[in-house]
């Protein structure tokens, strides 16, 4: 017999306990009273419930910060859930830590200083390996730049491939299209440097103007520079 797809196989859930951001608030078990800042968790079918209700009361919080000591706190304790809490400024659940027993804490952190060095080890090694990689990255991107744009100063290219594949900056550069060196994606990020180094664009935001009233007055200067560039 046929066993399921790996896309019809779906992983376990895991427990979810919120922080609360708000008092006057009631576990719908026990009629506790809840105030901002306490564990809870919310289920369609049983409401609020304070921990002692949840059945996570004899957990401790582990916060977010030592993935290798998370990981295995959460492997050693016989239960755990995961804790958010709602940003306002990001509108969004972020993952604050997770609940687990006091036990699974102390087992994991011997567990960590016992190998503490070794994971430094290749801890670094691993840097190193992706400090390379970036690098190589960089350098073939500006060669799509070039490709492109053969008229556009090298020191130029290299400047704005640095700054769109600059990592952890959400920029054009570290799209896949952009790891892919598709010419759209290397376009934009040349857009991008022109738009700001070549143009008035930062100066009339300065004055006020809002940038989509801004980017029309200073289209035609982009699309000159675009074109120069592009000549040989």
């Amino acid at each position: 017999m046929e066993g399921p797809k790996r896309s019809e196989v779906q992983a376990p859930t895991r427990p979810i306990v919120w922080i609360s951001h708000k008092d006057g608030e009631r576990c719908t078990l026990c009629g506790m009273e809840l105030r901002s800042g306490n564990f809870i968790q919310i289920a369609r079918d049983t409401g609020i419930r304070c921990l002692t209700c949840a059945g996570f009361s004899d957990l401790v919080f582990l916060g977010s910060g030592d993935a290798a000591l998370t990981r295995r706190a959460v492997a050693l304790s016989s239960k755990h859930a995961v804790v958010v809490k709602f940003s306002r400024a990001r509108k969004r659940h972020e993952r604050q830590g997770v609940l687990v027993e006091t036990s699974a804490i102390e087992r994991a952190e011997q567990a960590c200083a016992q190998d503490a060095e070794a994971r430094e080890a290749k801890r670094i090694k691993r840097q190193a390996r992706d400090e390379v990689a970036d690098r190589e990255y960089v350098a073939e991107f500006t060669e799509g730049i070039l490709k492109l744009f053969p008229s556009c100063p090298p020191a130029e290219a290299k400047s704005i491939a640095d700054h769109a594949c600059r990592k952890y900056s959400g920029r054009v550069g570290r799209s896949q299209a952009a790891k892919d060196l598709e010419p759209k994606a290397i376009e934009l990020a040349v857009q991008a440097h022109v738009r700001h180094v070549h143009t008035r664009y930062d100066a009339l935001l300065a004055e006020g103007l809002e940038p989509r009233e801004a980017r029309p007055l200073i289209r035609g200067k982009i699309e000159d520079v675009l074109e120069h560039w592009r000549s040989r």
